[in-house]
């Protein structure tokens, strides 16, 4: 019987935890910036021209990227997408007046990247050897 009194009691006040959040109608808000998400770079992200190459050859560069973080600043409306190693950030803000950084310049464009892959696999299946006829 003490066990279930202990249990009740218990369940009481975890239950009341979140009633003073929920009389206030306020969120619990951690921080400035807001994740959207974690993705794996594309081929495009490493093709990325920034505006200047880092001094020290040791830095990680677009390359070297494993992931992209997207967040957004929840002040401004800024949308963020930083590489996790290299620390580059490409950033789009509709809201402001200024010229966002977005359109990135490229080094190559995805287009050009599938004609380069649709030439090499023409190119692969022209050197193929022919199949041999059945021998009787």
């Amino acid at each position: 019987m003490k066990i279930h009194l202990a249990a009740i009691g218990m369940l009481m006040c975890l239950a009341g935890c979140s009633k003073a959040e929920e009389a206030t109608g306020e969120a619990q808000h951690q921080g400035r910036y807001v994740g959207i998400g974690i993705y794996s770079p594309s081929k495009l992200w490493s093709l990325l021209k920034p505006a200047g190459s880092p001094k020290d050859k040791t830095a990680a560069t677009l390359d070297d990227d494993s992931h992209v973080i997207v967040l957004v600043d929840s002040k401004t409306g800024e949308v963020r997408q930083c590489g996790n190693l290299s620390g580059y950030c490409v950033r789009m803000d509709p809201w402001s007046g200024s010229l966002p950084a977005a359109p990135a310049s490229l080094t190559k464009h995805a287009a050009d990247l599938a004609a380069a892959e649709a030439a090499e696999e023409t190119t692969t299946v022209a050197n193929a050897a022919e199949p041999m006829s059945n021998a009787r």
